[in-house]
């Protein structure tokens, strides 16, 4: 595939989630507390869907790997709002299923083996382990999030989600400067300001 379609299909998926966190962060000002509407689910995982596909394409395991972890969380959060029993049956469980028909597909076609995922030559290896760090602590917000909303019964973002956000995507930033990747730049470089400013409402929310 085009390298063009392929940074497409890629800066689309980050565009969907910085609609999510604009969204999340302007409803959170009007209302000077943190605000997690239902739609931020719903884009959360369809840019988490084609993030996946993204990083398939390239070739990047710390990508793939990240969004698998979080695909699922935000499935459950969709769940726990009441909206995943909305989704059409068929698109349920294509959706659970993905994920896996990836890597099956891939493995089966003698696309990547396991020692490539940890050997792509574009890639040295301590990069790679940074990036997958990057992606593992930016994905233990969600996995943070997940067991905070079950524990309360409701789809929330606490602060600890904010503070894993900033520490991740930082970590992030700096594999995607060394990586030379503009899709992953744009998304986090951004979306470090709306971190930032969630955790200073949330900490006078709890101040007030």
């Amino acid at each position: 595939m085009d390298s063009w379609l392929i940074y497409t299909l890629g800066f689309i998926a980050q565009l969907l989630f910085s609609g999510r966190m604009i969204l999340q962060w302007v409803l959170s000002e009007k209302s000077k507390r943190i605000i997690t509407p239902i739609i931020f689910w719903h884009l959360s995982l369809l840019a988490s869907f084609l993030l996946f596909v993204y990083g398939y394409l390239r070739d990047d395991f710390a990508i793939m790997m990240g969004q698998t972890l979080t695909y699922f969380i935000y499935i459950r959060n969709l769940q726990l709002q009441g909206q995943w029993l909305k989704i059409p049956k068929f698109f349920r469980i294509f959706l659970w299923i993905f994920p896996l028909l990836i890597v099956v597909y891939g493995f089966n076609n003698n696309e990547y083996d396991a020692a490539k995922l940890f050997r792509n030559d574009a890639i040295p290896f301590w990069l790679i382990v940074l990036g997958s760090v990057g992606h593992l602590v930016f994905t233990l917000r969600f996995i943070y999030q997940w067991v905070y909303s079950e524990r309360k019964k409701i789809s929330s973002l606490p602060l600890g989600f904010w503070l894993l956000s900033l520490l991740g995507s930082g970590l992030i930033m700096v594999y995607a400067i060394i990586r030379e990747d503009p899709v992953l730049l744009a998304g986090h470089g951004f979306g470090l300001i709306m971190y930032i400013r969630n955790i200073y409402i949330q900490k006078n929310e709890v101040k007030g």
